[in-house]
């Protein structure tokens, strides 16, 4: 990679960062806003709401894309980030529940920062670059994921209303917007006319199989995480929020610290074959997780869900990286996101229906048993290209 796109990535990193510390650091302290903020006791709501951005992104993402397509990929970018800021402006204001409601519904419509920033890195690097590029912006989401939650908590307790954090979020889409402003409307990329590897990275499945697996593997994921705490606190020895919060965090501790360093040996070849155990061993992780009879063997399986996370992730890149067109950058990764979003949609919903029939262990049974079928399924896709490719 040269020193004008080193440039030219570390910027959009940077942006995405800036643009997901402000997103993915709010929604936990929606219970505390409903109750502080807007004098509502309907604590219930603060799981409707944490669904609604998410839910819109899934359905404006692909829109986004193709318009990106259309008229470039640098303007779409910026409107992504000013419509964060104009989101959160109006959240930070919002005096009533239901206009709260709105700012998230116009967060998850207007925002779409990850593909339209994925689209743009597409047309700069391609290949295994862009597979490389990819992890990077996942791990920028992964830091913002770990280190928002805790930061936004402590200014929060100089605010007296914590819905007033959004106004000064609000500058933090602005700031992304300005680096992003300095950045080229053309950076060159040669578009790619073909489906065939432009730097190393074969082509081993197809965009609707791609967006078939990251609706899988988000919903794996996701579908464990809203009841997790409850889950550990439910066993014998008494759990403080603070250690439940640091096993939830492990996995994502295991992804920033393991993503680099593994990209330069994954996400070039036999992705296909990389993934199949990886899925496997994610499932086996999450049956780990809902049998352990200690904390310690609960961290221990969350350190190896981290690693087949980290090593599904990066063979997820890969294989998008392979299909993506820069003429069509913009719709393949509005799909993507799409895709992943609608699986975090049906994991939530998914997650509440499986408590009030069973237990906190059966989100565990559900994500171990959909990672298995994925793994199962890639398997065979493997051995029947590995036919094909010997015919």
């Amino acid at each position: 990679m040269k020193d004008g796109q080193r440039l030219v990535v570390g910027t959009i990193m940077a942006g995405h960062f800036i643009a997901a510390f402000a997103a993915l650091g709010m929604p936990p302290f929606f219970g505390l806003i409903l109750e502080k903020s807007l004098r509502s006791d309907s604590a219930y709501l603060a799981g409707w709401l944490y669904v609604v951005p998410t839910f819109f992104t899934a359905v404006s993402s692909p829109w986004w894309g193709r318009l990106a397509d259309r008229f470039g990929k640098k303007p779409l970018l910026l409107r992504a980030q000013l419509g964060l800021a104009g989101s959160f402006l109006l959240a930070g204001y919002a005096p009533t529940t239901w206009m709260f409601f709105c700012a998230l519904l116009l967060q998850g419509l207007l925002g779409g920062t990850f593909a339209a920033s994925n689209a743009y890195l597409a047309t700069v690097v391609d290949g295994a670059a862009l597979t490389r590029s990819l992890t990077l912006m996942q791990w920028s989401a992964r830091a913002a994921l770990v280190i928002a939650p805790a930061g936004l908590g402590l200014l929060m307790t100089t605010l007296d209303s914590p819905l007033v954090m959004y106004r000064y979020l609000a500058l933090l889409p602005l700031l992304a917007a300005a680096l992003i402003w300095q950045l080229p409307d053309r950076p060159g990329q040669a578009t790619r006319q073909s489906r065939a590897p432009a730097s190393g990275v074969a082509v081993e499945a197809s965009a609707r199989q791609i967006y078939a697996f990251q609706f899988a593997f988000v919903f794996a994921t996701v579908i464990t995480f809203p009841y997790f705490v409850p889950f550990v606190q439910a066993g014998a020895a008494p759990v403080s929020p603070a250690l439940a919060g640091w096993l939830f965090g492990l996995p994502h501790l295991v992804y920033l610290l393991g993503a680099v360093p593994l990209s330069r040996y994954l996400g070039r070849d036999r992705l296909v074959l990389t993934l199949a155990p990886a899925c496997l061993v994610l499932a086996a992780s999450m049956l780990g997780q809902a049998v352990a009879a200690s904390l310690v063997s609960i961290a221990a399986w969350r350190v190896l869900m981290g690693l087949a996370m980290t090593v599904c992730l990066i063979g997820l890149h890969g294989l998008i990286a392979a299909v993506v067109q820069g003429r069509d950058a913009g719709a393949t990764f509005g799909w993507f996101e799409s895709s992943a979003k609608w699986g975090a949609v049906g994991a939530g919903l998914s997650a509440g229906a499986a408590i009030q029939a069973f237990d906190t262990r059966l989100p565990f049974f559900a994500s171990a048993l959909v990672m298995f079928v994925a793994g199962c399924y890639l398997a065979s896709l493997a051995v029947h290209r590995r036919r094909l490719n010997n015919s």
